[in-house]
């Protein structure tokens, strides 16, 4: 029996070390996706990585609102006119992303899609549009406005001109979605990384955790801390490249739903949590609270903390990180 035991101890030794990574990068859904795995060989890392692949693109087709036969694309044409039968994995993915809107109280919310584009961040814009204008354009924003029917698996915005769009949670939830169809094929470990919208299960071949780099925004190329991530996500979102400046103040492409107006204050957001989806809803939704409302509003989750970095450069950590580092 003890021959039995250490035999295979030394096998599941020899399975874990002969693994390498393998990674491949390319542009889904409009952005940088870099998918990395853990495998016995280049072979079987890359079908791992190409399942990872269509995976994505699965979800692209199903929540893109810029496909026209995307099933979101259709909600929005029916909004004010009909409900719309859809699969239950997109009513699910709403639900959800009503509930963080209620969680949230209203700093996140997928009906923004709804909103005029009367904000261009090309350095056209250099003065605040009118008031006027901006009420007109938060006129059709509102979560309360997404009626659900799961018996029926229906979907319908009551108000003509309602749109809903997942730019805010999307990648998130086609990284978790990617995570989880590679561990239900059996891979160790690996990262989804979706322009800044990472997860990670498993750990390294060498048995170390996967590093994570927390990039400093007011320079790209440097990196300002690293964290040990063990079966967690990380998203970070940041102004530093598109933002319109007024009157001398930064102002990022994340508008406030509730005002329409864009949110100031915060250079960039890192969000750790259980998943990518939720750490990406709450990523956005922490540049509409701004620094203080948004720490506070992160230390009362226990599975999330956060690293907000401010537009004077000062560097803000919600107090379980905030304990790791001191």
């Amino acid at each position: 029996m003890k021959r039995i035991i250490i035999f295979s101890f030394l096998l599941f030794c020899l399975n874990s070390f002969s693994q390498e990574t393998y990674k491949r990068s390319l542009v889904l859904m409009g952005c940088d996706f870099t998918i990395t795995v853990t495998a016995n060989s280049k072979e079987v890392g890359d079908i791992y990585i190409q399942e990872a692949i269509n995976e994505i693109i699965r979800i692209e087709k199903l929540i893109s609102s810029w496909d026209v036969n995307s099933q979101t694309s259709l909600v929005n044409k029916n909004a004010g006119i009909k409900p719309v039968k859809v699969d239950s994995e997109l009513i699910a993915l709403i639900e959800r992303s009503i509930a963080i809107a209620k969680f949230t109280d209203g700093a996140f919310d997928i009906s923004f899609a709804s909103m005029d584009k009367i904000w261009k961040f090309d350095g056209s814009v250099t003065e605040m549009p009118s008031e006027e204008i901006i009420k007109e354009s938060v006129a059709k924003v509102g979560y309360e406005n997404i009626i659900l029917n799961k018996q029926n698996s229906t979907i319908f915005l009551t108000n003509k001109g309602m749109k809903i769009g997942f730019g805010g949670i999307g990648k998130g939830y086609a990284a978790d979605k990617a995570k989880a169809l590679l561990i239900s094929k059996g891979v160790k470990g690996g990262i989804i990384n979706a322009s800044g919208d990472l997860t990670t299960w498993g750990k390294q071949p060498s048995g170390d955790a996967w590093q994570v780099g927390i990039k400093n925004p007011l320079n790209k190329d440097k990196i300002f801390a690293w964290f040990p991530v063990e079966n967690r996500a990380v998203v970070t979102s940041g102004n530093y490249e598109k933002f319109v400046m007024i009157n001398g103040k930064r102002y990022t492409h994340i508008i406030n739903p509730k005002t329409g107006y864009p949110s100031h204050g915060v250079l960039s957001v890192s969000v750790f949590a259980p998943k990518a989806e939720l750490a990406d809803a709450l990523a956005t939704s922490i540049f509409v609270m701004g620094n203080e409302k948004g720490l506070h509003f992160i230390n009362q989750i226990a599975t999330v903390d956060c690293i907000i970095v401010t537009d004077n450069g000062k560097i803000h950590y919600s107090n379980n990180i905030k304990n790791e580092v001191e």
